[in-house]
């Protein structure tokens, strides 16, 4: 009888124990890292260099270091293997933007598409910060304009700022 309950005991310790190691485990797998991610969608597909979309992000922690992000995705019709664009930023206390020209690279001839690809979709996540940054407190404005040839601009679903904390 007194066996039952050790037994009883035992097992009730375990599943305790293989309770909050799963816990342990699916808080630490979903810890959040992004800080801002929003994407503008474009009608019909189409960009026109008239469509500058803006975001806005507030930061408080400054002592994190983070990576800045342009999210774009294309469907499998985009005739290039690149994207110029105009990266306008603006910092907490400043007064004017900083404007940044970039050639984002999509494809490279032996490898294909570069980013994340699901049918005829392509999601790329092309870092603009060259290092991780830190970042003041307050407001930051981020402008984006396509600056190709084209215009409008077709075969872009959506464009976006991602900003993450880095965890190294």
């Amino acid at each position: 009888m007194f066996y039952k309950y050790i037994f009883a005991a035992m097992k009730l310790r375990n599943i305790v124990l293989l309770s909050l190691l799963a816990l342990s485990f699916f808080t630490g797998a979903c810890r959040k890292v992004d800080v801002f991610e929003k994407n503008t969608s474009f009608k019909d597909h189409r960009w026109q260099s008239s469509d500058r979309p803006e975001f806005s992000f507030v930061i408080t922690d400054t002592l994190s270091r983070y990576n800045i992000f342009v999210s774009l995705r294309h469907n499998d019709a985009y005739r290039y293997n690149n994207l110029w664009v105009n990266v306008y930023t603006m910092a907490p206390g400043d007064s004017t933007t900083k404007p940044q020209a970039l050639d984002l690279q999509l494809a490279s001839n032996e490898k294909g598409w570069l980013g994340a690809g699901m049918d005829d979709i392509y999601e790329h996540r092309i870092r603009i910060s060259q290092a991780p940054v830190q970042l003041k407190a307050g407001t930051y404005r981020f402008r984006l304009e396509q600056i190709m040839r084209d215009d409008p601009l077709d075969n872009v679903l959506n464009v976006g700022i991602r900003v993450e904390r880095d965890t190294n």
